[in-house]
């Protein structure tokens, strides 16, 4: 049986526990059996960076991990992974710096991580890389020999053509996609884009089951829309509800109901839209104050960037503006926190809230709004608002779907959930239930190494060739 090799930006390492473990972790635990490798970067930074495996091992998963330079990771992870890569990937043209000294840094680390992997790989190895941080490693461990069957999966969005290839470089960053046997995407809309981008750049014509060969190669792009496990995430925000934070919660807030909103602080988020909303929703329902306090966990990431760091002074100006408006001695509307909290405890904390508020201005997937679902009490079921522009949108039409771009909108849906009678709520959570139960953790794996197994790595084939 071949061996699983998972390849991704940071390993979360066996020390790493709750606030620490990431979507990632989570959607992969089923698919990392006994025997299994992880490999990427360790998280440090040194003055000599790669050069040193770092190997650690439990419960029989081996970790490796190399260092980054100062310089490395400025160039590949600051300036050109997420000061260009991410805001390209969520339509936001307007925020894209591009340096070519940084898309140079950018293959050097996958050249880097490349050489380091190949001496602890096997011939019959599956390797599944993760996301844009690592476009360009097919490529590179092609360039030293592999043979293996590689595929990737994006957890971002994917853009059409027309801003793809506003991106310099673009092309080049095309071709090295289509050095993978399989390439994965959360929903048909990212896949069409890619395709089409292949269409328009490389003048190659898919089939209707998305393959097409590349460079004599065939290639494969699949939907596999990520899961969770909706069983265990039901367990522990029943016990995590009967905990001391849940209990804390349940006592700061009284008699009053909860809405929750959980996001890294990133300007693809929608914060600062949801935020404006929330003050539009006291202002226009003014039956609902002191009835509800809204709680944001939005931890801190990418501090870095420009981007970043004004996003969260203009997050503090709207809580501060909002709070001073309409609270009052006995009660806050919006309260706002920037630091990590533990998954088990936040399942706690879904459980108890009567609203969930899950509106990103673009989002690959979002697995918040499935967690959420999955920790509501079916009898008493919470309502989720979603912006139509995640990935999690396709699967969860029962949700309240919201553009996320407008205020307005986002404050009605909080007063409709609120105001929704026990019957339409229950009926609303049973078929998202059934959804996240179907679409779950283990079936994307399933599916995904089920596709990369049996990739066809052999030269072009008659059926498959390209249509210029």
């Amino acid at each position: 049986m071949s061996r699983l090799v998972v390849v991704s930006n940071r390993v979360p390492l066996p020390s790493e526990r709750g606030a620490k473990a990431g979507g990632l972790a989570v959607a992969l635990a089923d698919a990392l059996q006994p025997g299994s490798l992880w490999f990427g970067w360790s998280g440090r930074r040194s003055a000599r960076g790669g050069g040193t495996t770092h190997i650690q091992r439990a419960d029989s998963i081996t970790y490796a991990t190399v260092d980054l330079s100062e310089a490395d990771y400025n160039s590949f992870y600051v300036n050109f992974a997420n000061g260009a890569l991410w805001p390209l990937l969520h339509f936001r043209l307007g925020l894209l710096d591009f340096h070519v000294e940084d898309y140079a840094g950018y293959r050097a680390v996958n050249r880097q991580f490349a050489a380091a992997l190949v001496p602890l790989l096997r011939p019959d190895d599956l390797i599944w890389v993760h996301d844009y941080h690592l476009i360009p490693m097919a490529a590179e461990l092609r360039a030293l020999g592999v043979t293996n069957r590689i595929g990737f999966f994006l957890h971002t969005p994917f853009v059409p053509p027309e801003v793809f290839y506003a991106l310099p470089r673009a092309p080049d960053l095309l071709a090295n996609l289509c050095r993978y046997d399989v390439v994965g995407f959360h929903t048909r809309g990212y896949r069409r884009a890619f395709l089409d981008c292949v269409a328009q750049g490389l003048g190659v014509h898919p089939d209707s089951d998305g393959r097409f060969v590349w460079s004599g190669r065939p290639v494969r792009a699949i939907i596999d829309p990520v899961g969770i496990d909706a069983d265990a995430f039901s367990e522990q925000a029943v016990k995590a509800s009967r905990g001391n934070d849940a209990r804390m919660l349940r006592d700061s807030l009284g008699d009053k109901a909860l809405a929750i909103g959980v996001d890294r602080l990133d300007y693809s988020k929608g914060l600062s839209n949801r935020f404006v909303a929330i003050g539009r929703f006291f202002a226009n329902y003014p039956q609902h104050r002191k009835q509800i306090s809204v709680l944001q966990v939005a931890a801190r990431s990418r501090e870095d960037l420009g981007a970043y760091q004004r996003l969260r002074r203009e997050l503090d100006r709207i809580v501060g503006e909002t709070n001073g408006k309409y609270s009052e001695f006995d009660w806050t509307p919006l309260r706002y926190m920037t630091r990590a909290v533990k998954r088990d405890t936040l399942a706690g904390f879904f459980r108890l809230a009567r609203l969930a508020i899950v509106t990103p201005l673009r989002d690959g997937m979002n697995l918040v709004a499935k967690e959420y679902v999955a920790a509501q009490d079916p009898d008493d079921p919470g309502v989720l608002i979603l912006s139509r522009f995640a990935g999690a949108a396709d699967e969860l039409p029962e949700a309240l779907i919201v553009n996320p771009y407008d205020a307005d909108e986002i404050a009605e849906a909080m007063h409709h959930g609120l105001s929704m009678d026990l019957a339409e709520r229950r009926e609303r959570w049973r078929s998202l239930h059934k959804n996240v139960c179907t679409n779950n953790a283990h079936r994307f794996c399933t599916l995904f190494l089920t596709h990369l197994a049996r990739a066809d790595t052999q030269p072009e084939r008659p059926s498959l060739r390209a249509i210029s």
